[in-house]
């Protein structure tokens, strides 16, 4: 929308006031008629810009890690190494601390020991149930003598098992020693230093750092109960989805423009009664790792669909006790004063969502000669700009 022409225009206003003066003095006189009456108070005026314009909600929001995690050892011992610098970028499974795996290796070796054990014994329980079957069928030892040993194959076989299993958890337990990135991202300092007695999952589990994701990132923001209920019509409207992917621009706290583009995806189940908001949250790429976890953001959600707007400076825009209002020309050269409802703010320039047309001429200078009902002459603001800058 190419408003610079109106908005340059505008600019010079304030030149033009002088240079009404000027023109008062050097033609109102050969304008007078015979009686001596001044001519009518002269206002500037300008047509409102009719574009498509599509309006944009603005919040308040904060940016959050997509995922968040706190590094613990599962198990405990002496912290012998770290291996990562703090406040590195890791990947998920890079290596991040080492426990003391000594005693795990122990702990893995004996219960290798025990598997081994405990396979002789099954092997013993078998040869004696094998051995007690060929005697039953000689008649020369009981049918108890045949359960009991049966009894006895089980339980070696069970505790084979067992044996067995204890491998896998002190294989686990050892493998626990080596603490690896669960996810990708971020990684705090270290809070545990090398030699430090660390607890493991069995006791109250020691932090030794945190990680959060950057890439995308979440950004959190509330919603007056009234912008929701029109959204959700708009979305009723469209015949989408509650939770329908809009987009939405992001802009950081520090003034810069809303240049990136990331899309909704979550909307809170319930308005907080106290405030009368409902949480809401988009999420955008950060590849280049601009944005961080906990810093605010500006956050635009679109209001209305692109639709043709009525658009008027600001400045000529007034209030009259609760209602905004617009003095314009009428037809016959008078003020009138028009009641308006305002939109956003577009490039420079007001949307007026009713009260005025396209034709209307908005008085944009000269209302302290003039009052309502008035006769007024009128100078278009382009005419107006152009006697300035030509001294006139």
């Amino acid at each position: 929308m190419n408003m610079k022409p109106l908005i340059a225009a505008l600019g010079m206003t304030t030149a033009l006031a002088s240079a009404g003066v000027v023109w008062m003095q050097t033609g109102s006189y050969a304008a007078t008629d015979a009686v001596g009456a001044p001519p009518p108070p002269i206002v500037v005026v300008t047509r409102p810009v009719v574009e498509p314009v599509t309006e944009w909600d603005e919040y308040t929001g904060r940016f959050v890690a997509t995922d968040r995690v706190e590094i613990r050892s599962r198990v405990g011992g002496h912290l012998v190494n770290i291996h990562f610098q703090d406040g590195q970028i890791v990947q998920e499974g890079d290596r991040l601390f080492s426990i003391d795996p000594r005693p795990f290796e122990v702990a893995l070796a004996v219960a290798r020991a025990q598997v081994g054990e405990a396979e002789a014994r099954v092997e013993l329980a078998r040869a004696e149930l094998t051995r007690s079957q060929t005697l039953y069928q000689q008649r020369h030892v009981s049918e108890a003598q045949v359960d009991q040993d049966q009894a006895e194959l089980r339980s070696a076989e069970a505790a084979l098992a067992a044996a067995r299993a204890s491998v896998l958890q002190a294989a686990v337990d050892l493998d626990y020693t080596e603490i690896r990135a669960p996810i990708s991202g971020r990684v705090d300092n270290h809070y545990v230093d090398i030699g430090n007695l660390v607890e493991g999952a069995d006791g109250d589990a020691t932090v030794l750092t945190t990680i959060v994701a950057l890439d995308p990132i979440h950004v959190v923001f509330d919603v007056h109960q009234n912008a929701y209920l029109r959204y959700a019509r708009q979305d009723r409207d469209r015949t989408v989805g509650r939770n329908a992917a809009h987009p939405v621009q992001v802009a950081p706290p520090d003034g810069a423009e809303f240049a990136h583009e990331g899309r909704m995806d979550f909307v809170a189940n319930q308005v907080d009664g106290g405030t009368g908001t409902i949480r809401a949250r988009a999420v955008l790429e950060n590849d280049d790792l601009l944005f961080a976890p906990g810093m605010f953001a500006r956050v635009r959600l679109v209001s209305r669909d692109e639709q043709a707007a009525v658009l008027i400076p600001d400045s000529a825009i007034a209030t009259e006790q609760s209602d905004r209002v617009v003095h314009v020309v009428g037809p016959d050269d008078r003020l009138e004063t028009r009641i308006v409802t305002l939109g956003p703010l577009v490039d420079g320039l007001r949307v007026v969502r009713d009260g005025l047309a396209a034709d209307d001429r908005v008085v944009v200078e000269g209302l302290h000669r003039a009052g309502t009902g008035d006769l007024v002459t009128v100078q278009p603001l382009a005419d107006a700009a152009i006697q300035v800058a030509e001294g006139r």
